[in-house]
């Protein structure tokens, strides 16, 4: 999570200077207090950036920044800032905030990014949530779940009306069927000596690998950090994992790896138990709501005959201890603690799944037992309100 207390500031800055009325002069104050160079129409540090742009009311409808200048800083809160006579404005503009790219778009595709979007096109409410100064740690916390290319590929089908990359699950009898069971598998496996096989499997493996998570740990963004724990705790050896672990003791640039694109990061079969595992990662001393996981893709390999889907998670503490849990997304504390973030979702997505950080904590503190007390009326019903999205 980006440390908010810098950026608070120059959130503050520009709302103590309402009345201004001169994005020059706003321009200039900014780049001389919070050190920020300036590269064509974006002023920027390593720890935000900003466009400034002046209109007679808050709802600039002007063409904005292009997506590949965009792209440069998505990394950290990008802001739009709108000098107005009276008051200054300011929103979050990350690629997570666009609904679509207004211009010159024509020719935007996921290898070929082009064009660029308006005032207009960067949403005022997500989810609920209005883009303003109050919210914007915790959207900017959302928007970290998301990669660019994720973001892109959302952008190019709104942008282009074209097919979307995936498709809505689209259920059969027999798939319904196996859906209907998929709480009480859940329940029957957290109850059989499968769930203990897997869960001993991972705990081994991240034991394996206990100094280069904490290594790990401190990387900054947190995107790469959980892509890197999730791949030491699940990569077999071989060559490629033992580059990365030199570079990461080494303090080198880390090498490009690879990692699963579908539902889970472990996938096993354990007494005839089809499993996929997600391996979250929750730094204990930072605010982190992790994106968990595409509902279709849930809802795909639920309605498969003995299929069981688990979370394991790592809880990296200050005093270099790994707390570790294997839990249900059907246990109470995590559906207690799970959004549907639906601003996201496409034409050919039901969307994603949320984990709120409380809950993550408050299962890494629990027994194993009470993790995973599940209420089945109440997961069935959560279940049904995914088929039903």
């Amino acid at each position: 999570m980006a440390n908010f207390s810098p950026i608070q500031r120059f959130i503050d800055f520009i709302g103590d200077r309402d009345g201004i009325g001169d994005k020059a002069a706003l321009a200039a104050e900014a780049q001389k207090k919070f050190d920020l160079k300036k590269e064509r129409s974006v002023y920027f540090n390593n720890l935000f950036a900003v466009r400034f742009c002046r209109s007679n009311t808050e709802n600039l409808s002007n063409t904005v920044l292009s997506l590949s200048a965009l792209q440069k800083y998505d990394d950290r809160p990008v802001f739009l800032c709108v000098v107005t006579p009276s008051k200054n404005f300011l929103r979050l503009m990350n690629s997570t905030f666009l609904s679509k790219i207004s211009h010159s778009s024509q020719a935007l595709r996921v290898d070929n990014i082009k064009g660029s979007f308006n005032g207009s096109d960067i949403m005022r409410e997500i989810d609920g949530t209005e883009n303003r100064p109050e919210n914007f740690e915790n959207l900017f916390e959302m928007h970290q779940n998301f990669t660019f290319r994720e973001n892109l590929e959302r952008l190019v089908e709104s942008t282009n009306n074209i097919v979307p990359v995936g498709r809505a699950f689209a259920p059969t009898e027999d798939n319904l069927r196996c859906l209907a069971e998929a709480v009480r598998r859940a329940r029957d496996f957290l109850q059989s000596p499968a769930y203990t096989d897997l869960n001993r499997e991972l705990q081994q493996r991240t034991k394996a690998v206990k100094k280069e998570i904490l290594t790990a740990a401190a990387i900054d963004n947190i995107n790469i950090r959980g892509r890197v724990i999730e791949y030491l705790i699940t990569a077999e050896p071989g060559a490629e994992k033992e580059h990365l672990v030199r570079c990461l003791t080494d303090g080198l640039p880390l090498p490009e790896f690879r990692v699963p694109d579908g539902l889970g990061d472990f996938a096993g079969n354990y007494d005839g138990w089809h499993t996929q595992t997600d391996i979250k990662t929750k730094m204990l001393a930072l605010n982190s709501s992790p994106k968990a996981y595409n509902v279709d893709k849930l809802l795909s390999f639920l309605a498969t005959e003995k299929s069981v889907y688990m979370i394991f998670l790592a809880g990296i503490a200050d005093n270099n201890r790994i707390i570790t849990r294997l839990i249900s997304p059907f246990a109470e504390i995590l559906l207690d603690n799970t959004r549907i973030i639906r601003h996201w979702a496409g034409r050919g997505s039901r969307g994603v799944a949320q984990f709120y950080e409380n809950g993550l904590k408050e299962a890494l503190h629990r027994s194993e037992t009470d993790a995973n007390r599940i209420d089945e009326e109440k997961a069935e019903s959560f279940l049904r309100g995914l088929l039903d999205l």
